[in-house]
């Protein structure tokens, strides 16, 4: 994989890294992948470089510089507990700016061919992801089981591109009356998915924890990816599926 850190500036004068994977083409469209709670680790990497492997230009933020840099955490009991204390810590309105730079990074890398940027969340990402979406600075936003977002729906008037959720059916840290809190908030939106998981909990998605589910994530994966082709990446005119 053609993958490097690079480093962002903020109007104040600090300084943050990025995960940058290429695809094998070299071009594509920019996503902006936003971490767990674990920080940009082996799992992120892996996933920026999955995702440069299907053509888009990834960009993997550390959200967590302004307390510890280049911060990488295990799925143990240490690395929760760390990462529940920096996601604690963490600025989410700094954060969201500091996404906005990295989404015009993006927009200004001359790898990224049509100058479109979605961005991709999961966890305390996914809840990111949608802050983001509601800054105007995305061109469309992927939410993976983003907790706290049913209680930021006053922000969705906002949200003018077109959103992805996805949610497990028994997250324990998302309940059934967020997910619907959800859904019926963004029911007038023809350019919102909400997707569900029957049986499926918190972090389904990543393989480095004992609630990953191959088949739910593989189909979100897919999900996803039909997703950004049709509002990112494709040239052609959308046809919905009958």
């Amino acid at each position: 994989m053609n993958n490097q850190w690079i480093q962002m500036s903020t109007p104040e004068g600090g300084h943050f890294q990025g995960y940058l994977s290429l695809p094998p083409t070299g071009e594509g469209p920019g996503l902006l992948l936003i971490q767990e709670i674990f920080g940009i680790n082996d799992h992120i990497r892996a996933v920026a470089d999955q995702y440069a492997m299907d053509g888009f230009v990834v960009l993997a933020p550390d959200l967590f510089w302004r307390q510890e840099e280049r911060v990488e955490l295990g799925y143990d009991d240490a690395g929760f507990a760390k990462g529940f204390d920096l996601m604690g810590k963490l600025d989410f309105g700094l954060a969201v700016k500091d996404m906005g730079i990295a989404a015009q990074t993006l927009r200004n890398h001359p790898a990224v061919t049509n100058a479109k940027v979605a961005c991709l969340g999961y966890c305390m990402g996914g809840n990111l992801s949608y802050l983001v979406a509601a800054s105007g600075v995305v061109d469309a936003s992927v939410c993976y089981y983003g907790a706290g977002i049913d209680q930021k729906l006053d922000l969705a008037n906002q949200v003018h591109c077109p959103v992805l959720f996805h949610f497990g059916e028994q997250d324990e840290y998302i309940s059934s009356s967020a997910i619907k809190a959800v859904t019926k908030t963004f029911s007038h939106k023809a350019d919102a998915w909400i997707q569900t998981y029957p049986g499926m909990s918190h972090g389904f998605n990543c393989w480095g924890r004992p609630m990953y589910n191959q088949a739910a994530a593989s189909l979100a994966r897919g999900r996803t990816l039909e997703f950004l082709s049709i509002y990112v990446a494709a040239q052609l005119p959308y046809h919905p599926p009958k």
